[in-house]
């Protein structure tokens, strides 16, 4: 029998729909208004799952994965299950998989046991993850959204899931060094279907440099963002170089943080001053990454994922160090093959990239790195790496499945 309207429980629930419609939840958090009552008896012919109850500004995650999940339906069939109403609108826009926004556990219960599903896939560490987790009748394999050298890709929590699914060889290497009695087994090398060869590119005049820094994350060992550290002597040295500037926050920049989120403003002012007009340049929130990576000469980025990706350009990189005392920048080859950037030298970051696009010294030894932090890049590669490891795991959930019976 539901709560009285009047009832403590029912005036918590009340309450609990209020906050949540008027988009009052703490950062991270799904508003979970679910759909769960037009979901009603609906069995899921899919084999595969992907959950993925994170809010609408965390939506990036899964949408550089849904033409890799656009291919593995035609094979298995996918269908993604949220938990905010705002995501699943948005993804609604992306994708023609089915979309399921589930708020209670009891309906995500039905949709498991009476549903085909025998792969859940994950591209966020969120801890409702665990919501889905506890079904022993499914395989349960860990995505990610990036090949980075920030400490999260080493994180504890990958023992979870029975697969993560990494890019190549890097991946393998820190989660082996920095994860205790972590079974390596459950690593699969599938590289990032996200990524290929990048086109030859002609100099742009003047050169354009993508400045395309993390945001400020969680926690102080996640602190790897330079918006606020760097941003505005950066820019304004680039643009007195005679360099254009595209300018391309994170979607998330600002989320923790009031100053980040300050400092976000600042520079997307200062890119419509005189100075920088001048030369072109220009805020870029809505361009895919890999246009945005083809129209540019060089790359200033954080110790996040955009890194690795950049690999394939074969142009020149740099990489910032962090300002803020906490983040953990585990030792890679990777940043000893770009050069870094501390606050302190922002005010000299045009000459430095004047100098590399001339004078690109360290080419060579990240040409040599593209392999082994992104696997094959040879168009459809990863692709058909990553539909083969979940044909693999589904037809190990059958066996074992059939095996069990009676």
């Amino acid at each position: 029998m539901p709560p009285s309207l009047f009832s403590p429980a029912g005036l918590r629930s009340a309450g609990g729909r209020v906050i949540r419609r008027l988009g009052l939840l703490p950062g991270g958090e799904p508003d979970g208004l679910g759909e769960d009552a037009a979901i009603g008896d609906l069995v899921l012919p899919q084999r595969v799952l992907v959950f993925f109850p994170e809010p609408v500004r965390n939506a990036y995650q899964l949408e550089q994965w849904l033409p890799a999940l656009a291919e593995l339906d035609r094979q298995q069939g996918v269908a993604l299950v949220t938990q905010d109403s705002r995501t699943t609108a948005r993804l609604r826009e992306r994708t023609s998989l089915p979309v399921h926004c589930v708020a209670r556990t009891a309906t995500l219960d039905r949709l498991v046991t009476r549903g085909r599903s025998a792969l859940a896939l994950y591209v966020s560490h969120h801890p409702r993850n665990f919501q889905l987790l506890r079904f022993p009748t499914l395989a349960h394999a860990y995505l990610g959204h990036g090949e980075s050298d920030k400490a999260v890709s080493a994180s504890n929590q990958l023992k979870a899931y029975d697969r993560s699914f990494v890019a190549g060889q890097a991946a393998v290497d820190r989660i082996s060094a920095e994860l205790l009695w972590f079974d390596a087994d459950r690593l699969v090398r599938i590289g990032r279907p996200q990524v290929t060869a990048a086109a030859a590119r002609k100099p742009g005049q003047p050169p354009t440099v993508l400045y395309a820094p993390t945001w400020e994350g969680a926690q102080p060992s996640m602190a790897y963002s330079s918006v606020a550290s760097h941003g505005a002597a950066l820019l304004a040295s680039l643009a007195a170089a005679g360099l254009r500037v595209v300018y391309r926050p994170h979607p998330r920049t600002g989320a923790n943080r009031r100053e980040v989120a300050e400092a976000d403003q600042t520079l997307r002012r200062l890119v419509s001053t005189p100075p920088l007009q001048a030369t072109g340049s220009t805020v870029d929130v809505d361009s895919p990454l890999e246009t945005a990576f083809a129209r540019a000469d060089a790359l200033v980025t954080d110790v996040s994922s955009l890194a690795p990706e950049w690999l394939p350009t074969g142009r020149p990189l740099v990489v910032t160090v962090p300002a803020a005392v906490g983040a953990v920048v585990p030792p890679s080859p990777l940043l000893a093959a770009a050069p870094r950037l501390a606050a302190a030298d922002a005010g000299g970051a045009g000459e430095l990239l004047r100098r590399l696009l001339t004078d690109d010294d360290l080419a060579p030894r990240r040409s040599e790195l593209v392999n082994h932090y992104l696997g094959d890049i040879r168009p459809g590669a990863a692709t058909e790496a990553f539909l083969a490891a979940c044909a693999e795991l589904v037809a190990a959930v059958d066996g074992a499945r059939t095996t069990a019976r009676p």
